[in-house]
């Protein structure tokens, strides 16, 4: 089995973890495969790798049975950059905090493991947004799990976003910002500005308004069948707009929509995982102590 390995940073308690991950791989005499920024963040801890190839972001993985997202949500949203429409399944082990994405737990690698080998998972398939814009923004990789965000830079002065669905006119939102969500991306920054939860199947995007200086505006949701374009106003004239952890500096003179991107994520789930119980367990969903 060919396996892809990938973490964007390292700490003393997750190279244990790591390790472990190698040795239940290399014991099964897995062909591993390790990302340059993983060899790079364990070399600080001279640790020492197993036999493995290394890969770079431009390489391909074509050929991978997995690659595994070894870290927290920001780890799983840099690895399918890594993957693209290659249609890889990810599996998350989660060695970081909040782990909502990265669901597999640290301390059941083994069991994670046995699972893959022994067929006991299914996959659970995410949408991604695409950017289209004039620009050559992210190197090629116009794509991303949980959202798309324009947000104010470089002065405490609201923006304005101009914003259309499908070429309609819907709203100019003043604010700090906007952003336009996966359902994935739902439980994560939407939230955050006020946003509702939209289950992973859901086929929305839901456009929420960050800090709105509006009594009457609210989060929409859309089809994602929907084609959502922007025009930005604002004192300064950079703004910052970015496609989950990435992020970049752009001028009012840009042109920007984002749609459905035509490739899906394809995350691996354990026998047993349920999306209601990651609510309950990550983001507290219900928690009342009368019940």
């Amino acid at each position: 089995m060919k396996i892809a390995l990938h973490a964007k940073a390292v700490n003393p308690d997750s190279v244990f973890y790591i390790q472990q991950v190698f040795d239940e791989l290399s014991a099964r005499g897995a062909e591993l495969y390790i990302s340059k920024p993983l060899q790079k963040n364990l070399s600080k801890f001279e640790h020492s790798l197993p036999d493995a190839r290394m890969f770079s972001r431009n390489d391909s993985l074509e050929g991978m049975d997995f690659i595994f997202s070894l870290g927290g949500d920001g780890t799983l949203l840099d690895t399918v950059t890594y993957v693209g429409d290659l249609g890889i399944p990810i599996v998350g082990i989660n060695t970081g905090r909040l782990g909502f994405l990265a669901t597999m737990p640290k301390d059941g690698i083994r069991e994670v493991i046995d699972a893959l080998y022994n067929n006991y998972f299914s996959y659970e398939y995410r949408t991604l947004i695409h950017l289209d814009a004039d620009q050559d923004l992210f190197e090629g990789r116009n794509f991303g799990l949980n959202d798309f965000t324009i947000l104010k830079k470089d002065t405490s002065s609201m923006i304005v976003v101009h914003t259309y669905i499908d070429g309609e006119f819907l709203n100019s939102y003043w604010a700090d910002g906007l952003i336009v969500a996966t359902p994935t991306g739902s439980t994560g920054y939407s939230l955050s500005c006020g946003g509702p939860l939209v289950l992973p199947q859901s086929n929305n995007f839901v456009v929420t308004p960050v800090s709105p200086h509006n009594l009457y505006v609210r989060p929409m949701v859309v089809s994602d069948n929907s084609v959502i374009s922007f025009e930005i106003e604002g004192r300064s004239n950079h703004f910052l707009v970015s496609l989950d952890s990435r992020s970049r500096t752009v001028d009012a003179g840009i042109q920007m929509a984002v749609r459905k991107e035509k490739f899906r994520a394809k995350l691996v789930k354990l026998t047993g995982y349920n999306f209601f119980d990651t609510l309950r367990q990550k983001l507290n969903w219900g928690l009342d102590n009368r019940n």
